[in-house]
């Protein structure tokens, strides 16, 4: 099913490296006519990196969505009861929000987007990046996996010889798991 017009939760969760990559990726879902309510964990929304400071992140995402994002759990919230959401992106998803998803924390304004957007029985789209994705953070992928409504982008080992256990999603096939999504089918392959 194509984005367009498509009403999109996007999350960004505390993975910052991959920030600069995955902005290009919303922006370009935006371009295809979807609509992007962006969304930003407290982490995200707040703290300046090695990668970049985070108001300049904020800056270039509310200008391309033309949106506020909703960066607390209150704003966070109605995403549910007002059918603000047609499907739910979290991209980056960390180790910390996957592990909160399948624990059921609702402590965040991630985890609380994707809860409130959940009620409604809608699809997740979640994209991995998290330096123990092939540790302990793995229980938590796995059962997300398994857990219906839930769709992964392709992901692989981004440097397995100095961070083995580390993975990170491709960006390029955001947009192509949002379509199939849609229609309810994980793509293939999940591993790359």
């Amino acid at each position: 099913m194509e984005v367009k017009g498509k009403k999109i939760g996007f999350v960004f969760t505390g993975s910052f490296c991959t920030f600069k990559k995955t902005i290009p990726q919303m922006k370009k879902l935006k371009e295809y006519g979807a609509e992007i309510l962006p969304i930003m964990s407290f982490n995200s929304y707040n703290l300046d990196t090695k990668f970049g400071k985070a108001k300049d992140f904020v800056k270039e995402i509310e200008e391309i969505c033309k949106k506020e994002i909703i960066h607390t759990i209150q704003g966070a919230e109605p995403i549910g009861p007002s059918h603000l959401t047609d499907i739910m992106i979290v991209a980056p998803a960390s180790g910390n929000t996957m592990s909160k998803l399948a624990s059921d924390i609702i402590d965040t304004p991630a985890t609380m987007a994707v809860k409130s957007h959940l009620r409604n029985n809608l699809p997740v789209v979640i994209a991995p990046s998290t330096n123990n994705g092939l540790g302990a953070n793995m229980a938590s992928i796995a059962a997300l996996i398994n857990r219906k409504n839930y769709y992964f982008v392709p992901f692989r080992q981004d440097n397995p010889i100095t961070k083995p256990r580390s993975i990170v999603f491709d960006p390029e096939y955001i947009l192509k798991t949002t379509e199939l999504a849609l229609d309810g089918e994980q793509i293939e392959p999940i591993l790359l």
